[in-house]
């Protein structure tokens, strides 16, 4: 609104103003603030104006006080969108992905499947999980601190390519495996290219290798999904932290000048994914394809299994029934043995059947499909490491006798989750084989993971898990559902005492 000023008014104001010209602050009762509180931190990447408060208070405020301070603000109208992008951006900046593209970097690994939960969820939950992942936060950036308080750097920006050469930069530098190349080609590339074409170039990267069980391909499905509902001007900081995780080769050689395992089933399938035929896109749906497909990944090598898949195409057959294999095997795998490399192939099937179902690039898709068959192998492997594994079968999963008959309650199977693995999963075949409703079995699994949750794979494993059961053929889900049970929380296991924490901070 434009003001109307009189004369003798403005001649008033100015004889005010005169003695506030020499007075030593506008402000009575507040001390000075200095240059260096309100400048930039050197040596720390800023981000965008509107959301660099809140992320500064997130990584600045104790632990033990973040819940409460977060809660306060939302009660002042802070917004989901924008706890969820700060919570995100902190993550990227403040945590590492080395040594490795795990373990503290969680924090930044779970932000989607927190944020998948909050949305599957009634109105009344949705703050759970991502109060818990602010939590999550802290405990990663505590340790990062330990391991040498890496925190993201200003970009170069001299060296930032122009629109022009940005795409073959980028190509280059994830190709010659170089870090400092990627990270100003990043710049370029959130700056420059929509978020579509973004998707498709780091799709070309995200599975191309074999080192930590799979989360570089997990990590560029949920950043890019995350990113879709922060907003596509935060991608920047995000990008960077992505390549910057891709390239992680664990202090190997480079491997573009070597011939190291973990990269040589996906220049394997690059080769076959030349063989697959024309209109591979679609063919039949065919349960006997998924049969043959999934005894091959009980017992075949990574290559025999990526054949078996290029056989199948050639067939006619249609992928949905590739895929259908691929679940059923991680399904089976964490029947076999319950714990972390059971649980990353089943999350990190999860990732690859997304970008799958999102990208368009024909040749990227191929050997998408392709290298997931290989995945699974090496899960299968990597489990023998880590102690026995059983000799389950996902197909034998079924109901004796009449299902209506022996139908299972769902307080009784969630009663068995944790205590009777078996028992669990043959009542949650019961219990969707007699026609009940899966959908209310699925928000009893996601509110025992928001009540008894405490670790980032209870969120990550749950939300792959209960998001998969719709991508499955219909004649197969209820197998796959049922040998989640193996791995989600039962109704005896302990409260997270966040929870109550959440709760006060948010009354």
């Amino acid at each position: 609104m434009i003001h109307q000023y009189s004369r003798r008014r403005f001649l008033s104001t100015a004889t005010a103003g005169a003695s506030l010209l020499t007075s030593s602050s506008l402000i009575a009762g507040l001390g000075p603030l200095s240059d260096e509180q309100i400048s930039a931190t050197s040596g720390i990447v800023q981000l965008r104006p509107e959301i660099e408060p809140l992320v500064r208070l997130i990584e600045e405020t104790p632990r033990q006080r973040l819940l409460e301070e977060i809660g306060s603000r939302i009660r002042s109208g802070l917004s989901y969108r924008e706890v969820l992008a700060a919570l995100f951006l902190a993550g990227v900046r403040n945590v590492e992905p080395y040594p490795n593209v795990g373990f503290k970097f969680h924090a930044v690994l779970v932000v989607n499947a927190a944020h998948v939960a909050s949305m599957s969820s009634p109105e009344a939950d949705r703050w759970l999980p991502i109060l818990w992942a602010l939590d999550e936060f802290k405990s990663s950036q505590a340790r990062d601190v330990t391991e040498g308080n890496w925190t993201m750097s200003p970009v170069d920006e001299n060296s930032v390519p122009t629109s022009e050469t940005v795409r073959d930069e980028f190509q280059q530098s994830m190709q010659q495996w170089d870090v400092a190349k990627a990270d100003v080609a990043c710049a370029g590339v959130a700056r420059f290219l929509g978020a579509t074409e973004v998707l498709e170039l780091f799709a070309s990267y995200a599975a191309r290798d074999f080192r930590s069980i799979g989360h570089k391909v997990i990590y560029l499905a949920n950043a890019w999904r995350t990113l879709q509902t922060i907003g596509w001007e935060h991608s920047e900081p995000i990008l960077r932290s992505l390549a910057y995780a891709l390239l992680n080769h664990n202090g190997e050689p480079n491997p573009a000048m070597s011939d190291l395992a973990p990269d040589r089933s996906w220049k394997i399938n690059q080769q076959l994914a030349a063989k697959v035929r024309n209109g591979w896109e679609s063919g039949r749906i065919d349960h006997s394809a998924t049969t043959e497909l999934l005894t091959l990944l009980r017992t075949g090598t990574p290559d025999e299994a990526a054949s078996c898949v290029l056989s199948l195409l050639n067939r006619e057959v249609d992928p949905q029934s590739v895929h259908d294999a691929y679940h059923l095997a991680a399904g089976e795998l964490l029947m076999r043995q319950s714990g972390i490399v059971a649980l990353h192939a089943m999350t990190t099937t999860n990732a690859m059947r997304f970008l799958f179902d999102t990208i368009a690039n024909p040749q990227t898709r191929k050997q998408l499909l392709l290298q997931n068959a290989s995945f699974l192998v090496h899960f299968r492997d990597a489990m023998a490491a880590r102690g026995a594994v059983g000799e389950a079968r996902i197909d034998q999963l079924a109901v004796a006798g009449d299902a209506a008959e022996v139908s299972s309650s769902i307080d009784a199977i969630f009663s068995s989750v944790g205590q009777n693995s078996q028992q669990a999963a043959q009542q949650a075949m019961n219990y969707l084989s007699a026609g009940q409703n899966a959908g209310s079995l699925m928000n009893a699994a996601r509110r025992l993971i928001f009540l008894k949750g405490t670790d980032s794979h209870d969120y990550k494993f749950s939300t792959a898990a209960l998001e998969d059961f719709s991508k499955i053929s219909p004649a197969l889900r209820n197998q796959f559902l049922a040998s989640s049970m193996y791995n989600l929380k039962g109704s005896g296991a302990a409260d997270n005492k966040l929870v109550e924490r959440i709760r006060a901070a948010l009354a």
